[in-house]
């Protein structure tokens, strides 16, 4: 498993189909603040959007934007209708039979595929946390798979099939790794994060290891040589590029699996502390405690009553 895959995997990211727009002219909703980051996929047509406080942005076919944080936003036929578009002043959406939301007036030109990503609530350290408000993604020019996906989703919008809704959430899911793809491509901010991480070959690589068994005895020599490098350029640049120490990275990484497993199962504090690389249930409480501000015990409960906020 490669560290983008591991990423995604331990935070437990997954995108949920949302609203399937169809719009003819002179439409405009306000999409209020979301919980997990907000994607929407033009196939076919043309969007207006402007986040709450922020500038419009014009999205046309094979287009995609994603907002990280799942900020309030407006959608529009034009910048007119954009900048009148709030709260108070929202179009009613028209619900079909299929559930594809209808808009406007007139024929249907724009198709859009709203969306939302989020991560497990008990995983630490959120993945998305590390992209910009807005990102936007052209995919022609960009990245070719990006706008063969979108066209895709277009198919199945324009045509649904028996299983198109399975199919949808399955394309929702590899948006997202192609559009993290296209921005680490061309992403040249240099601040430390998990995303950033990815594109390092010696951190990704030991990323990627303590991903895969993180109940390891991991040390930095261990990670350096399975890793090709030396100790000391891994020692140097780990934290400066992921913002942690191996240490550091690998015991988040074992207490956020532990905190999932507290939630899923109904295994013994001592089978959970041997399974993440605890010698102790104690050296593992007094770990779980300092990261989660709970212990394990209190923590499992409130997390079966899906009180932990994410």
């Amino acid at each position: 498993m490669d560290a983008l895959s591991g990423l995604i995997d331990t935070q437990g990211v997954r995108g949920v189909l949302g609203a399937r727009i169809a719009a003819g002219e002179d439409w405009g909703w306000w999409s209020a603040e979301t919980p997990g980051a907000a994607f929407h996929a033009v196939t076919a047509g043309t969007v207006w959007i402007a986040p709450e406080g922020g500038d419009p942005v014009q999205l046309l076919p094979g287009e995609l934007l994603l907002l990280p944080s799942g900020g309030a936003h407006a959608l529009a036929s034009d910048p007119d209708t954009l900048a009148r578009t709030s709260p108070q002043r929202s179009d009613d959406p028209l619900v079909a039979g299929d559930g594809t939301v209808r808009m406007g007036r007139g024929s249907a030109r724009t198709h859009i595929l709203c969306a939302h990503y989020a991560h497990d609530p008990v995983t630490s350290a959120p993945l998305l946390a590390a992209l910009p408000p807005v990102l936007l993604l052209r995919g022609q020019g960009e990245d070719e798979g990006l706008a063969e996906t979108v066209r895709l989703v277009g198919r199945e919008l324009a045509a649904p099939r028996p299983g198109s809704p399975v199919v949808l959430a399955r394309l929702i899911d590899v948006l997202l790794v192609q559009a993290l793809r296209a921005w680490l491509a061309r992403e040249d901010d240099s601040a430390a994060s998990p995303l950033h991480a990815v594109r390092d070959p010696a951190v990704s690589a030991a990323m990627a290891l303590i991903d895969a068994a993180p109940g390891d005895a991991w040390t930095v020599t261990r990670l350096a040589r399975e890793s090709a490098v030396s100790r000391a350029t891994l020692a140097r640049r780990f934290p400066a590029i992921l913002g942690e120490t191996p240490a550091a990275y690998l015991t988040r990484r074992r207490l956020d699996l532990a905190a999932r497993r507290l939630r899923d199962t109904d295994d013994t504090l001592e089978v959970i502390a041997q399974h993440v690389g605890y010698t102790s249930v104690y050296a593992f409480s007094r770990a779980f405690r300092r990261q989660q501000g709970v212990p394990p015990g209190r923590f499992r409960v409130a997390a079966r009553a899906g009180t932990i906020a994410s």
